[in-house]
């Protein structure tokens, strides 16, 4: 299992173009879609942690799958594997761009992965909202698991966060406590 860790978050550190969230449909299709290692639901609650710890979430994403499926050894592997390649790039493309930065190849490529770059985020946020909301992947949305309290802290995150501009933090805690506290309702009423 070590090898096969190391392998796929070599082959996400590869090819997730674009920053860590970019980086999320790739290792939810190696470890939950391709290696069935953990269940979607699983992936989605170390996501979480992983945008809420310090640090690039890519990064946090291979160290708490890593922990998560084999333990110290097991993360030192999976954010070894997803460092590797991005490390050796950046060196590489540091270098060739420095030298040949005024080429105008050099921005139309830089201008074509940009679309492909926002469907990569787009479908990590998709992802986690249907689950979040449906408890269910996209394509098995069953309406009776709608959870309304999920919806709603989506739905206020979101206009927090657009109008608002409120900090990413403060719209994580706040729905965390708002969360708990309606869920505290519910049980109280129920």
């Amino acid at each position: 299992m070590i090898l096969t860790l190391f392998l796929s978050f070599l082959q996400i550190g590869l090819f997730s173009v674009g920053g860590g969230y970019a980086a999320i449909p790739l290792i939810q299709h190696q470890i939950v879609d391709l290696h069935k290692l953990m269940t979607l639901a699983e992936f989605s609650d170390l996501i979480t942690v992983a945008e809420m710890t310090p640090g690039p979430i890519s990064i946090n994403s291979a160290t708490f799958v890593g922990t998560r499926l084999s333990g110290v050894f097991g993360a030192i592997i999976c954010t070894l594997g997803v460092i590797i390649p991005s490390f050796i790039i950046c060196l590489l493309l540091a270098h060739f761009y420095y030298k040949y930065r005024n080429f105008s190849g050099v921005q139309t490529v830089l201008s074509a992965l940009r679309p492909a770059v926002v469907a990569l985020i787009a479908s990590a946020g998709l992802s986690i909202l249907f689950l979040g909301v449906f408890q269910a992947e996209k394509e098995h949305i069953i309406l009776s698991n709608f959870r309304w309290v999920e919806c709603l802290l989506f739905v206020g995150g979101l206009y927090l966060l657009r109008k608002y501009k409120l900090g990413a933090i403060t719209v994580i805690f706040g729905s965390g406590v708002i969360g708990t506290f309606l869920y505290w309702l519910i049980w109280m009423a129920g």
